[in-house]
């Protein structure tokens, strides 16, 4: 297995993934909002790629026997003007996508592509690396912590 930077020869995989990643948060979202609409397969990977390529960002994609069987996609997302106010903004990279298929889940691909986008991100500069993770996915709430992430925000909900 080879960790590469992504090419458009790898774009079926990347949207065979982020179906996979979305039918399995679908199948554990208690409040039943999250949902794979029609259009999910043919628009979010060109939606999430435009935003790599945007933001200062990556996308690595973990390829065995040339088949995609994980990908990370990261940002360096400029803070908004008045954020200074309130937060000291150091730089800082934020994963936006990380998914292994479960065909290879637990054998170290996704700490391989975690490292493989810190290092980017450090190598642009950021001091910190920022993840947001459904609460109810707590495998990967799991694995995060395993790596050394921790909460810093908690974001509630209630539904009326």
């Amino acid at each position: 297995m080879k960790i590469i930077e992504y090419t458009d020869k790898y774009l079926e995989d990347v949207r065979d993934l982020l179906v996979e990643l979305e039918e399995y948060l679908v199948s554990i979202d208690r409040d039943n909002l999250d949902q794979l609409h029609p259009e999910y397969r043919e628009k979010m990977a060109l939606n999430d790629l435009k935003e790599v390529n945007e933001n200062e960002g990556i996308c690595y994609l973990a390829v065995d026997n040339n088949k995609v069987v994980g990908l990370i996609m990261g940002c360096i997302f400029p803070y908004d003007k008045y954020d200074y106010l309130d937060y000291k903004c150091p730089r800082r990279g934020e994963i936006t996508e990380l998914i292994v298929t479960k065909k290879v889940r637990s054998q170290g691909v996704g700490k391989l592509l975690m490292e493989k986008i810190e290092t980017y991100f450090k190598s642009k500069g950021c001091e910190y690396v920022f993840v947001e993770v459904f609460c109810y996915n707590e495998n990967a709430f799991n694995f995060y912590s395993k790596n050394n992430y921790h909460n810093r925000m908690y974001h509630m909900l209630k539904k009326i």
